[in-house]
């Protein structure tokens, strides 16, 4: 094994490296940011009579890579199909789990 050798296989294991904590991460984010059922979040839907509510999820629906939706109840009703993206722990639901 010359030195060029060395040099291509420690680039490409920094190269994995980078990656898999690039994925890591973002595997770590998911799960801190998952909702269950019963907790409360606030909906953030600039196209939903609800945006800015507080509500309680009620369902949640994984689909098959692992991505879910959520339904949200609040008073007056409920929004259905809503991506994880869009919901916000109510302060105090985060701190829950640790």
């Amino acid at each position: 094994m010359g030195s060029g050798d060395v040099k291509g296989c420690f680039s490409y294991l920094a190269v994995e490296s980078r990656r898999i904590h690039a994925f890591l991460s973002v595997v770590a984010e998911r799960v801190v940011m998952s909702f269950e059922k019963d907790d409360e979040a606030v909906l953030h839907d600039k196209h939903s009579e609800y945006d800015g509510e507080t509500g309680t999820i009620t369902q949640v629906v994984e689909n098959m890579f692992g991505d879910a939706t959520y339904t949200i109840s609040f008073e007056e009703g409920q929004e259905t199909g809503v991506p994880e993206d869009d919901l916000e722990a109510v302060e105090g639901e985060a701190d829950d789990d640790e």
